[in-house]
C-alpha cells in the first residue's frame, strides 16, 4: 500500500483542509467536520489488487456527510465494502444506523446519501469493488445496504479475515494470483452480505441474493469437471434450471454463460501466466473443463479477439519485453 497522504508533514492549521481534498479525490466526495481541527491527524494509503481498489485510512474523530449533491458527482462504477480495522465507525444509510467496531464490515452504496461518525484513532479499510461484480453475487437489492457483518459465524469470520488480509498481499503476488484472490474474497463477502437478510421476514429478495451466491460457488468449485452443466449446478443448489436462469437474468447471464465465462477467464489467466508457459493450449483447456478444442478456440476468440495460441504467445512476449 502506498501512502498518498499523511498529516505528519503538514502544518496543523492546514492539515484538515489538505486531508479533505485528498480524501474527496481518493475515497469519495463528502463534507466533514473534525472534532478538533488543530489536533487533527490522518493518513491515507491506497493500492489496487486485481479488480479491487483498496483505500486504508486512519483519522481523528469527525463527522462526515455524503449528500445528494455528492452522489450526483460520484462514479457509478463501484460499490464500497467498509471494514473497520480499529476504533469505531457509525454509519447511517438506507434508513439504518450501523455501528461498526473493529473486525466488522458493511456494504455501502455511494450512489445513496449517508452520514458517518468516526471515533478517535479510527482505522478503516475501504474496498472499492466493481458494481457489476457485486451485482453478480448478490443482485441489485438495495435492502442489502446497511447491515453489519461480524465474525459470529465461521463463514463470516473467513470473509472478514480474507478481506483484512488484502493490504498485506499487495505487490507480493502475480496479477493472475491477485485476480483469483480478489474473486474469492468477493465470493465470500457476497455470501456473507446476502445472509444478513436471511432472518428478515417478508423479504422475498433475500433468498434470491443467497441463491445467487450459492450458484456462483458451485460453478467455481466444479469448473474443472467437464461434465458440469446447468442441471448439475441447479441440482446442487436445490432449484430448477429455469429458476436459476431467472435469477441470473438480472446480470444478463444464464447458467450456460456463467460456466462458459468462468472457464474462459481461468484459461485466459493460465495462458498469460509465465509459470504455466510449459503447458499446451489443449492441456489448459482440458484442465478447466473444455472437452471440445474447436468449440473452445471459437469461444475464446469471440471473447478475447484472438485464438488461444496467439493470446498465449502475445502475452508471454509482452511480459518478456517488460522485464528487459
Amino acid at each position: 500500500m502506498d501512502t498518498i497522504f499523511s498529516t505528519a508533514s503538514v502544518h496543523p492549521r492546514d492539515r484538515f483542509d489538505y486531508w479533505h481534498s485528498i480524501a474527496c479525490k481518493n475515497i469519495v466526495g463528502h463534507d466533514s467536520v473534525p472534532d478538533d481541527r488543530l489536533a487533527f491527524q490522518a493518513e491515507i494509503k491506497a493500492a489496487t489488487f486485481g479488480t479491487l481498489e483498496l483505500v486504508e485510512f486512519s483519522n481523528s474523530s469527525m463527522l462526515v456527510s455524503h449528500s445528494s449533491a455528492h452522489v450526483e458527482r460520484t462514479s457509478p462504477d463501484a460499490m464500497f465494502v467498509c471494514l473497520q480495522l480499529s476504533g469505531s465507525l457509525q454509519v447511517v444509510q438506507n434508513a439504518r444506523e450501523v455501528d461498526l467496531k473493529a473486525g466488522s464490515l458493511m456494504l455501502i452504496e455511494p450512489l445513496m446519501p449517508y452520514n458517518a461518525r468516526f471515533s478517535q484513532d479510527s482505522k478503516t479499510l475501504l474496498i472499492k469493488a466493481p458494481r457489476r461484480a457485486i451485482h453478480a453475487r448478490i443482485g441489485r437489492n438495495r435492502e442489502l445496504i446497511g447491515h453489519r457483518i461480524t465474525a459470529e459465524r465461521f463463514d463470516d469470520e473467513l470473509a472478514l479475515a480474507s478481506a483484512a488480509k488484502l493490504p498485506s498481499l499487495v505487490g507480493k503476488t502475480t496479477r493472475t494470483t491477485e485476480d483469483l484472490v480478489a474473486n474469492h474474497v468477493l465470493d465470500l463477502l457476497g455470501l456473507s452480505i446476502a445472509r444478513t437478510m436471511a432472518n428478515v421476514v417478508g423479504r422475498v429478495s433475500s433468498p434470491r441474493a443467497l441463491l445467487l451466491g450459492q450458484i456462483r460457488s458451485v460453478v467455481e468449485a466444479r469448473l474443472t469437471d467437464c461434465r458440469l452443466d446447468g442441471q448439475l449446478v441447479a441440482d446442487a443448489v436445490g432449484i430448477s434450471v429455469r429458476y436459476a436462469n431467472e435469477l441470473l437474468a438480472d446480470q444478463d447471464s444464464s447458467l450456460h454463460r456463467l460456466i462458459l465465462s468462468r472457464r474462459l477467464s481461468h484459461c485466459r489467466r493460465a495462458l498469460e501466466d509465465p509459470s504455466q508457459a510449459h503447458r499446451t493450449v489443449s492441456d489448459i483447456a482440458h484442465g478447466w473443463g473444455f472437452s471440445d478444442m474447436t468449440y473452445f478456440g471459437r469461444r475464446f476468440k469471440a471473447a478475447y479477439g484472438m485464438s488461444p495460441g496467439e493470446y498465449q504467445k502475445t502475452a508471454l512476449q509482452s511480459q518478456r519485453a517488460d522485464r528487459s
